[in-house]
């Protein structure tokens, strides 16, 4: 008796786990080839853009060099270091104590949010280290001269921390992890890619939200800072420095630290409350987003674009408007939903909740979009029209507002029903009002 009731129980705890953790029946990207083929593609397209740029960057092409710590050691000591070195200051750096959202089993993660005494330690290092070193800053010319070397370590270390992530969502002592809606397939590459565990952490390290904006959004900023140093320190002597290169570093860090310093909002955002984390997230943040964001100061940094009083301004104030954009839809969508704006219009739905459609989000249903766009142009056009190469950003970033707005749409479609189809009569416009 005793022994059919352990295999009644284990039979219920099998029916939960399934409700749970469904099996993923709608496939992106393709599916299986899809995610093959950006698995391939991705990582050669980083590399190779960045070697457009700068034709005259020196690096290895025998892949076994890299894939040999042995041999490559003096890129992957710095790189673990930084990795490592940084989610030990994550951890014991003071922070306030926030949950996210609600997880499927009811439950929810306590996350430390404490980005201002991250950033506030950088400035200070940076700072002292200009002092000890009089401005040579050693640190940032081995960035700068192993930028495509060290693109090559992130991108094997991408791999094989999303590996880390795929193998221990198997392996489990009292219960099965949440798993991501859509990284639950049974196909080990796509589950791999698209990431098959929701919120995997080591302890209370939380591994996504880490890499979300820590090792990969401040290499950014080093890079850029390695490229204005070179063209200041380097090329100059300290007796000048180019317009346009301190430009993008100035748009750029206020937009760096801005994330870094409002990482709360991240809790809320579609890679942190419904994505798994898998290569696609381990390599866009840890790859992609350092070595392709910085694109325009790495090439400004070879060929130097002096813009002038009224370029500078008007790019200045193209990204003040995305900003302005971007920011005040964001605080408005976040201040109705803790009922600070009773007096917007909005849909009352049979969930129980309510779609705000007035005011920023009258306009489009995805206003903050359009003004993160935006932004990406300011940035693109510090190199003007010299080359077309750096406006590859602003295009890709097109792309995936694009795709997130279907993806959104589809999810709020299934979960409003009747009241999305209302919302959208009364919202037409996806992202650009009056254009899309």
């Amino acid at each position: 008796m005793a022994k059919q009731s352990k295999t009644a129980g284990k039979s219920s705890s099998s029916k939960e786990q399934t409700v749970l953790n469904p099996r993923t029946t709608k496939f992106e990207f393709g599916g299986f080839p899809g995610a093959l083929v950006l698995t391939l593609f991705l990582p050669v397209f980083t590399v190779l853009i960045n070697k457009q740029l700068t034709p005259d960057a020196v690096f290895s092409t025998d892949p076994f060099y890299y894939l040999n710590p042995c041999r490559s050691k003096e890129l992957w000591i710095p790189y673990l270091a930084w990795f490592a070195g940084l989610a030990v200051f994550d951890l014991i750096l003071p922070g306030k104590s926030m949950f996210g959202t609600v997880l499927r089993d009811g439950t929810q993660l306590r996350y430390k949010i404490n980005g201002i005494s991250n950033s506030f330690l950088l400035i200070l290092v940076l700072g002292m280290r200009w002092q000890i070193t009089d401005g040579q800053m050693p640190e940032l010319v081995f960035l700068y001269e192993h930028h495509i070397e060290l693109n090559i370590i992130t991108i094997l270390f991408a791999f094989y921390l999303a590996t880390y992530c795929y193998v221990r969502s198997f392996i489990y002592v009292n219960r099965e992890p949440i798993l991501a809606l859509g990284g639950n397939s049974g196909n080990v590459v796509y589950d791999w890619f698209i990431g098959r565990e929701l919120n995997p952490r080591v302890g209370c390290f939380d591994i996504k939200l880490f890499c979300e904006l820590r090792p990969g959004m401040l290499l950014w900023l080093l890079i850029n800072l390695s490229c204005l140093h070179h063209n200041f320190v380097v090329e100059n002597n300290f007796s000048g420095v180019n317009d346009a290169l301190v430009l993008i570093n100035l748009l750029q860090g206020f937009y760096i630290f801005d994330g870094v310093l409002n990482e709360e909002g991240l809790l809320t955002m579609m890679d942190i409350a419904t994505d798994g984390f898998g290569f696609m997230l381990a390599f866009g943040d840890l790859t992609f987003v350092p070595f392709t964001y910085s694109l325009q100061a790495r090439f400004l940094s070879i060929q130097p674009n002096d813009l002038g009083p009224q370029r500078l301004a008007l790019i200045t104030a193209l990204m003040a408007l995305g900003y302005y954009i971007f920011h005040s839809s964001n605080k408005q969508k976040s201040d109705f939903k803790q009922g600070k704006l009773p007096q917007l219009k909005s849909i009352q739905t049979q969930r129980g909740t309510k779609l705000l459609c007035d005011s920023w989000w009258g306009m489009s249903q995805h206003i903050n979009y359009f003004g993160d766009w935006l932004i990406s142009l300011s940035w693109c056009l510090t190199t003007w029209f010299v080359t077309p190469l750096t406006y590859y950003y602003s295009i890709y970033f097109a792309v995936l507002l694009l795709h997130r707005q279907q993806r959104d749409e589809e999810k709020c479609s299934e979960k409003y029903g009747r009241d999305w189809v209302t919302y959208q009569k009364r919202v037409p416009y996806k992202i650009i009002p009056y254009v899309y």
